[in-house]
């Protein structure tokens, strides 16, 4: 009875000349995030945001630069702030559960951009993190030839983050002629200073040609900090490849430095999917299912076209 109700005042909606669109329109919306320093937070919620005008929501953006204490806070004061829902992005519900399941029980709907399914959220838009993971590890690895020395920038706290992590478990398992000879978990924000710092300490650690063949980075700007690390150092022969297809990442794949491959995510596309399922859903319907991914593109210096010596 519910629905057929609904549906006719969807119908006589549209036979007003109201688009369903607007059926949403005034709402208020609250993005919350750690890590708005990183270039593709940033992206992503600049894309909600442009969607969000579309549908003339009004929205308020909080960064707590790392700070998941802070996060939790934010999500709690826009449960009792009044707001019609709240998006999350780049981070885990789990880790905020108890904010989460308090949104739920006022009727607040929480979507996720680039983060993880949940009981207590209507919505996860993303990629399929393993197979970011899958296809640049395979990347790498044909690079190398099938066999060489890795090490691995990582960030495991991200659960994206962490799907790469256990596609390259699976590929190292897959290539027994590679081998990881170190790791460094990624410090955020500041990740690329951080990056530099540690590629400098696993260059000393790992003197000589050879003893680091490749860079496996989880996401571009830990590459972009190794990257500049190798070049100071003057060190030859080290590849890398990340994820996210940064500008910065292009750029440097272009300028035939080290860095030979980003496999980019549709973050724009995952804002305006999250935005247009939000819609629905504030509209009182259901989204298209808990968790939609975003298409994926593997850049290389082949497929920029460019020629390096």
């Amino acid at each position: 009875m519910f629905k057929t109700i609904a549906a006719l005042g969807l119908a006589a909606t549209l036979a007003l000349g109201v688009s369903p669109a607007a059926l949403a329109a005034g709402e208020k919306v609250s993005v919350i995030t750690p890590f708005l320093a990183a270039t593709a937070t940033g992206e992503m919620i600049e894309a909600f945001k442009a969607k969000a005008a579309e549908y003339q929501w009004t929205v308020d953006v909080v960064d707590t630069a790392g700070d998941m204490g802070a996060f939790a806070g934010r999500v709690e004061d826009a449960t009792t702030g009044g707001v019609n829902a709240i998006v999350l992005v780049s981070v885990d519900p789990a880790q905020i559960q108890d904010q989460v399941d308090k949104a739920k029980a006022a009727g607040i709907p929480v979507v996720t951009i680039d983060g993880a399914k949940n009981a207590s959220t209507s919505l996860n838009v993303t990629s399929d993190n393993y197979v970011l993971g899958q296809t640049m590890s395979t990347f790498l690895f044909e690079q190398l030839g099938g066999k060489g020395n890795i090490v691995r920038f990582f960030h495991s706290a991200h659960p994206g983050v962490h799907q790469r992590e256990i596609a390259l478990d699976d590929a190292l398992k897959a290539n027994a002629e590679i081998k990881q000879v170190g790791e460094h978990y990624v410090q955020v924000p500041g990740q690329i200073d951080d990056s530099r710092a540690a590629m400098d300490a696993l260059l000393l650690a790992n003197p000589g040609d050879g003893a680091i063949n490749g860079v496996w980075a989880a996401w571009d700007e830990p590459g972009i900090g190794a990257n500049l690390a190798i070049e100071a150092a003057g060190r030859k022969g080290i590849i890398i490849a990340g994820i996210d297809g940064n500008p910065q990442a292009i750029e440097l794949i272009k300028g035939c430095t080290a860095y030979v491959g980003t496999v980019r995510q549709g973050f724009g596309e995952m804002a305006n999917i999250a935005a247009t399922q939000l819609n629905t859903i504030l509209a009182g319907g259901p989204p298209e299912a808990d968790e939609l991914y975003a298409p994926v593109e593997l850049i290389t210096r082949e497929s920029l076209g460019v020629t390096c010596n």
